[in-house]
């Protein structure tokens, strides 16, 4: 059982890279940190090296693709902690594959290609704030962290890859609509982009280690009241939609 003051933090697709990072800085902060994964035995096998760091890390299976799944999820952490303080939308998926040597193009794209990206990047964190924003009211706190990425920024959109950046920016606008209607709460929701990072999904040639990645995710979730909501973030510093 957690502390009745401890706070309790939710990250999706915490296996591996990101995600795994993100439950360990959070754990390091003292914060009852549930990690979830789909693959059950990599997630099990994930938190048990938390474990042996001594952090307050707990399993737990989910699948963002299923609401059924994320209802299990929500029934656990309301039963076994009565509270969910922060809530990092983590697991997503780079969709995008192509045989040839060319950027993956939209004239090319598969629709079913471009639905799984918004069935796990935004439908997941759709749903996760639908289950989990209730608990959050309950005890008038919350953060909200979705990790997104600047493949997502109309600012600086360009073309290729079209089921990862259209997914990336309606994460997004996820993030405002779900801003604007908490702004009468001590809940805050932001966007943040980790840059290019060596996870497997990012691959070798990525610029940026593991805990750089997570850092603004790290800070976004602890944020202290009254911080910036409704924003989107790289290195801690805000950038264009």
């Amino acid at each position: 059982m957690s502390h009745p003051k401890q706070k309790i933090a939710v990250v999706t697709g915490a296996n591996r890279g990101i995600g795994f990072e993100i439950c360990r800085q959070l754990a390091q902060k003292g914060i009852l940190v549930v990690l979830t994964s789909r693959d059950v035995k990599k997630g099990q096998a994930a938190c048990e090296k938390l474990d042996r760091e001594e952090l307050p890390v707990r399993f737990h299976e989910l699948d963002v693709d299923h609401a059924t799944s994320i209802n299990a999820l929500k029934n656990f952490v309301e039963k076994e902690f009565g509270r969910c303080d922060i809530l990092v939308n983590n697991a997503g998926i780079f969709p995008d594959t192509n045989d040839e040597k060319e950027f993956p193009s939209i004239f090319k794209a598969h629709l079913d290609t471009i639905r799984r990206g918004l069935t796990t990047n935004v439908f997941g964190p759709l749903l996760m704030a639908q289950a989990f924003v209730p608990l959050m009211k309950k005890n008038k706190y919350g953060r909200i962290v979705n990790v997104s990425s600047g493949m997502g920024q109309l600012s600086d959109m360009n073309g290729g890859y079209p089921g990862y950046r259209l997914s990336k920016t309606a994460l997004n606008v996820l993030t405002r609509i779900l801003n604007d209607e908490l702004l009468d709460s001590n809940i805050l929701v932001n966007s943040m982009c980790p840059g290019w990072v060596k996870t497997e999904m990012g691959g070798s040639g990525a610029t940026r280690e593991v805990d750089e990645g997570a850092d603004t995710a790290i800070w976004l979730a602890t944020l202290p009241d009254k911080g910036p909501r409704g924003k989107f973030f790289r290195d801690r510093k805000e950038i264009a939609w």
